[in-house]
């Protein structure tokens, strides 16, 4: 059956259309949250062909199922480490590129966190403390290192309650099953949460610098909407929000 003349144009810019849009599935470790959104929100206004669909989570728990075959196109971890670990083990389209440091904090929405520091933590009346696992999660990591250093880590390790990611563990802290938390400087300050609890930033000479990587993968070697995303990234807008989040960026003075 042959199309109107008249038609043919707007059929042709459709087919156009639906050539050049590409969907990009990113895993990005849970502190990312809210700038994520933010960052790919505006890359949807200008890129309105491209898809661009986030899933969140723990760091080490993405690269396993990156490493499993998981359909991700584009990681963002919230250590250097992981995607230096897949880049070696031939998974990686890309070389890794730091994005963002972060930053720990002790958070409560039941007690004034703005006058404690790590050695409050051993207090009787904090019966519950709730971390990021730091078996996959770099921010529990980051925790156990700074309760480390200061030799805290045995005393309160009964304490201790363990959350999936750092978003996990915020919620402990909100719906009241932990008394504080130690979480990313990224969630504390966002809107949803800023308004509910106060904060203590923890000295970051108290732990490993938590140097963030993002790698496109092998599986997205070809797919143009993933590089655009990730050009974007490194581009003012995005450097923008991300500094707005609460993270210093590379080539910005460090993690300070």
């Amino acid at each position: 059956m042959k199309l109107p003349h008249h038609l043919l144009p707007a059929c042709a810019m459709l087919l156009a259309l639906s050539v050049h849009a590409e969907k990009v599935t990113v895993a990005a470790a849970a502190d990312l949250k809210f700038a994520l959104d933010d960052i790919v929100a505006t890359f949807n206004a200008v890129n309105p062909g491209d898809e661009v669909h986030v899933i969140y989570g723990s760091s080490g728990k993405l690269l396993t199922q990156i490493q499993q075959g998981a359909p991700y196109d584009i990681f963002f971890s919230a250590d250097m480490a992981f995607p230096r670990t897949l880049a070696r083990a031939g998974f990686a389209a890309s070389e890794v590129k730091p994005y963002a440091v972060g930053r720990i904090v002790l958070w409560s929405t039941s007690r004034d966190a703005t006058k404690m520091t790590l050695g409050d933590l051993v207090d009787p009346k904090i019966a519950r403390i709730a971390i990021a696992n730091p078996k996959h999660a770099p921010y529990g990591k980051r925790a156990e290192e700074a309760l480390r250093a200061l030799n805290l880590w045995e005393k309160i390790k009964p304490k201790l309650v363990y959350g999936e990611n750092i978003a996990h563990t915020a919620q402990f802290v909100q719906t009241g099953n932990a008394q504080v938390g130690i979480i990313a400087l990224a969630l504390v300050i966002n809107p949803e949460l800023v308004s509910k609890g106060g904060y203590w930033l923890i000295p970051d000479t108290l732990h490993a610098p938590l140097e963030q990587g993002f790698i496109i993968t092998r599986r997205a070697a070809g797919n143009a909407a993933a590089l655009r995303f990730a050009d974007f990234m490194g581009g003012k807008s995005a450097r923008t929000t991300m500094a707005r989040h609460g993270f210093a960026l590379p080539g910005d003075g460090g993690n300070k």
